[in-house]
């Protein structure tokens, strides 16, 4: 896996001056995390607790089950092979139908008044595709797409993170699995999400380590601080 040094000081202002002035959507929120950070278990905890609550809202993640998430995962599980290049538009087109599909789209059923929590967003291509293309290109493929309110990232240390996977991986590595791609994505995502100091994303640091129960209680009261939940 080609490691690349992308965030010159240059790319990066320019990159900062574009995202500013993206457009936020309310009631969405983005869990981020290494491979078996535990970005899936908190989904489903949210997902539980929203249900009990009696809260709109919808549940989801990327690749997508739509055909090209189907097609994304194929690609990661090494039953299919392609281009890195393809791989990022691939997940682009996945995330266009994710945002944009009419009904069951995010964007719709945030303006219906439904909360959104999606494990893995645009911060993932950004830290996973930018290993092995250009990085500027991964960027123009997502510059247009809204950001979340609110972006979790699970900060697990990759060595659980790796171990969490080997108790649990029935299909072998997949495409970024192993303990020095993960750290560069580590490294990756600490740089992307440099990106968006200035934005009005407001992003949360938890310690994905600890127990699952009390890494939902902390997760859990990020989500209370969204009118949607407070009424």
């Amino acid at each position: 896996m080609l490691r690349i040094e992308f965030f010159v000081q240059g790319w990066k202002m320019k990159l900062k001056s574009k995202y500013s002035q993206s457009t936020v959507l309310e009631n969405f929120v983005v869990l981020e995390g290494l491979d078996g950070s535990g970005t899936t278990t908190q989904l489903r905890r949210a997902e539980i607790e929203l249900t009990e609550h009696g809260i709109p809202h919808f549940c989801t993640g990327e690749p997508t089950q739509g055909p090209v998430g189907r097609t994304i995962r194929g690609i990661l599980k090494k039953r299919l092979t392609a281009q890195p290049d393809t791989v990022a538009l691939l997940f682009a087109a996945d995330r266009t139908e994710h945002l944009y599909q009419e009904i069951e789209g995010i964007v719709p059923r945030v303006q219906r008044g439904e909360l959104v929590v999606s494990d893995r967003y645009l911060f993932s291509s950004l830290a996973y595709q930018s290993l092995d293309c250009d990085p500027e290109f991964v960027f123009s493929l997502n510059r247009s797409f809204p950001l979340p309110r609110h972006v979790v990232f699970l900060n697990t240390p990759v060595e659980m993170s790796q171990q969490r996977l080997s108790t649990r991986s029935e299909d072998g590595l997949e495409l970024y699995d192993g303990l020095d791609i993960q750290q560069d994505i580590l490294s990756g995502y600490e740089r992307a999400f440099s990106l968006f100091a200035h934005t009005e994303m407001q992003l949360h640091r938890l310690d994905g380590s600890g127990d699952p129960d009390l890494v939902f209680e902390k997760f859990w009261s990020i989500l209370q601080s969204l009118p949607i939940v407070k009424r």
